[in-house]
């Protein structure tokens, strides 16, 4: 009896070993698909609501804020939620910088920034929805700024000029890029030498910030997925309520990914 007992043990093992088991807190292989194009991301069946199921690095990719929404970036309640002017301020800009301003949206910092520039800069307005820059135009019409120019861009690329930027900014919108790497490689590539990158995003590390989930980020994920890229982590501002400032600056360049 024992011995038979043994073989079945034995024989169970020899089972278990052969089949394939999901690593601890991941969904099982079923329910995870690779991206065959890119199989840095996978999707998952199981994700939430706030998510379009597709994860880099461990994260969730957000859902993106069409251009009907549009108007909740310009509430009068943004001056105190997250004093733009500070944040421009904390940039440390220079006249005649050329800033791109990725996810332009309406224009609500791209226009601010413009002031700051002056004249001799530019500020490039990225956005994928041509709804957006249309709006953009409208702003930027009414009140007659003229260095502010609207780019459309890809869900890869924002189709910027190779070696052209200072500052490439994406203020609560890098968490809804459907291609992080590839929109990283190419912003990359159109930074000047030493030029900069800077992150900002409401701080994961704060349950207070009244922000979904997957709307947030945490500076250690920031820094992971800046670390395939040609960046170096130069500081962290927290001078604004509710988001972290995390800023790099180019050290290499880098091939655009088409």
């Amino acid at each position: 009896m024992k011995y038979l007992l043994c073989c079945l043990g034995f024989i169970a093992i020899i089972v278990a070993l052969g089949q394939r088991t999901p690593a601890l807190g991941q969904a099982p292989d079923k329910d995870v698909r690779v991206d065959l194009e890119n199989p840095r991301y996978t999707y998952r069946a199981k994700h939430s609501r706030d998510g379009v199921g597709k994860f880099y690095m461990g994260r969730e990719i957000a859902h993106v804020m069409g251009h009907l929404g549009a108007g909740w970036l310009e509430r009068p309640s943004r001056e105190v939620e997250e004093k733009p002017q500070t944040l421009i301020k904390s940039l440390k800009l220079n006249q005649g910088d050329n800033v791109a301003d990725i996810g332009v949206g309406t224009g609500y910092f791209a226009r601010r920034i413009a002031r700051v520039i002056g004249p001799k800069g530019t500020v490039y307005g990225v956005d994928i929805q041509p709804e957006m820059l249309e709006l953009l135009e409208k702003n930027l019409g009414k009140l007659g700024i003229k260095n502010v120019k609207g780019v459309l861009g890809t869900i890869k690329n924002p189709n910027l000029p190779t070696n052209s930027i200072d500052l490439a900014l994406m203020i609560d919108v890098y968490h809804e890029f459907s291609h992080p790497h590839e929109m990283l490689q190419n912003i990359c590539r159109a930074l000047k030498p030493d030029g900069r990158i800077a992150f900002v995003e409401y701080r994961m590390e704060d349950p207070n910030v009244p922000i979904k989930l997957l709307h947030k980020m945490s500076q250690l994920q920031v820094m992971k997925e800046a670390s395939p890229h040609p960046l170096e982590w130069v500081e962290t501002i927290s001078a604004l309520p509710r988001q972290h400032v995390i800023v790099f600056k180019k050290t290499t360049t880098t091939p655009a990914v088409e």
